[in-house]
C-alpha cells in the first residue's frame, strides 16, 4: 500500500502491483468497501498488467475532506486522472464496481475524449441515464433505492455518530442477500465502519450526487420535461459484468445499454449478487481476461 498525493491535495492509499511499464488497469471500488473489492482481480492480472487499486477519497486512510461538495462526481472523476498522472500512467483501462462503477462511467466518457481511457469494465453499476429513468418508472429499482434517501437525511447523523456506519446500514438496507463474505474480510470491514469521519465521508458520496430518488408514493412516470443527461455515447470497448441476483440493482439496468455504448459486451453472472467481483471471482476474471485479450 502506497500513499499517493494528488495535485489537488487529496492523498490516497493505493495498491500498485505488477510491472510498472505494463498496460495499466485502474480499479475503483464502491460503497461500503475499499480497494479489497478487487482483490481477486488484482491477484489474477498483476503478473502482466499494472494493477492500481486506490481507497478512494473518504475511505479508510485516504483523505476525508469534510464538505459534501468535496464529493461531487466531477471531483471523484478528477481524482482518477490525477492518480494516473501521479503514477506516470498515460493511458489505462478503468474498472469500477458499484459507486466505483458510477465514477468509471464518467471517467470512461471523459477519457475517450482526451484519449487516456482505452477500455472500460463495469460491474453492477448502472449507467447514469438508465438508472435515473428506472428510479422514476420501475417499482423494484425505486423501492430498493430508498436507502439513499436515508443516507442523505441529516436526521440520521446522530445514529452514525453513535454507532458508526453499521448503524445506518442496519436501519436503511432492506435487501441484504445474506453473509457471503469471508469472515476475515467482514471483520476488516466492520472495523473500517467504526471510523466516524470515514462514515460521514462515505455518506457524502450519496449526498453530493445529482441523482433524484423519488419517494415510494410519487407517480411511476417520467417527470414533465425530463430527459436523460446529455452524455455522449461511449465509443471505447466496454465490458459490463452483472451479477443477476443483485437485489439492489435489478437486471433492467442492462436494458438500453446497446443504444448508448457503441462497442458493448455484456456478461451475465447467474447466482451472484451485487458484489460480483468477489462473489463470483472466477467468472469475473474469465470475462475480463477474454475482454482484455480480444480488445488488446
Amino acid at each position: 500500500m502506497n500513499r499517493v498525493t494528488l495535485e489537488n491535495g487529496i492523498a490516497l492509499d493505493v495498491v500498485d502491483e505488477g510491472p510498472a511499464d505494463a498496460p495499466a488497469l485502474i480499479f475503483l471500488h464502491g460503497f461500503p468497501e475499499s480497494h479489497r473489492t478487487w482483490r481477486h482481480q488484482v491477484a489474477h492480472f498483476s503478473d502482466r498488467f499494472r494493477c492500481v487499486a486506490p481507497d478512494q477519497r473518504g475511505y479508510r486512510g485516504s483523505s476525508k475532506p469534510p464538505a459534501v461538495s468535496d464529493y461531487t462526481p466531477d471531483k471523484l472523476i478528477g481524482d482518477v486522472f490525477q492518480l494516473a498522472d501521479a503514477l506516470d500512467i498515460d493511458t489505462f483501462t478503468v474498472l469500477g464496481h458499484d459507486w466505483g462503477g458510477a465514477i468509471a462511467w464518467g471517467t470512461a466518457i471523459a477519457g475517450q475524449m482526451n484519449g487516456r481511457v482505452t477500455r472500460a469494465v463495469i460491474a453492477n453499476a448502472p449507467h447514469p441515464a438508465v438508472f435515473q429513468k428506472l428510479l422514476y418508472t420501475n417499482s423494484h429499482q425505486r423501492e430498493s433505492s430508498q436507502y439513499m434517501r436515508g443516507f442523505r437525511d441529516p436526521k440520521n447523523d446522530a445514529l452514525v455518530r453513535e454507532m458508526g456506519l453499521a448503524g445506518i446500514l442496519l436501519q436503511e438496507i432492506k435487501w441484504d442477500s445474506g453473509d457471503v463474505m469471508e469472515p476475515e474480510e467482514r471483520a476488516e470491514l466492520l472495523k473500517d465502519w467504526q471510523d466516524r469521519d470515514a462514515a460521514f465521508a462515505m455518506l457524502n458520496w450519496y449526498r453530493a450526487s445529482p441523482i433524484d430518488i423519488p419517494p415510494l408514493d410519487a407517480p411511476y412516470e417520467l417527470p414533465a420535461g425530463w430527459s436523460p443527461p446529455p452524455l455522449p455515447n461511449l465509443t471505447i470497448p466496454t465490458l459490463v459484468v452483472w451479477g443477476m441476483n443483485d437485489l439492489a440493482l435489478p437486471p433492467e439496468n442492462l436494458e438500453g445499454l446497446d443504444e448508448i455504448i457503441d462497442d458493448l459486451t455484456v456478461v451475465e453472472v447467474p447466482g451472484s449478487g451485487h458484489f460480483v467481483p468477489w462473489e463470483a471471482a472466477g467468472e469475473v476474471n474469465a470475462a475480463i481476461e477474454d475482454f482484455l485479450t480480444r480488445t488488446a
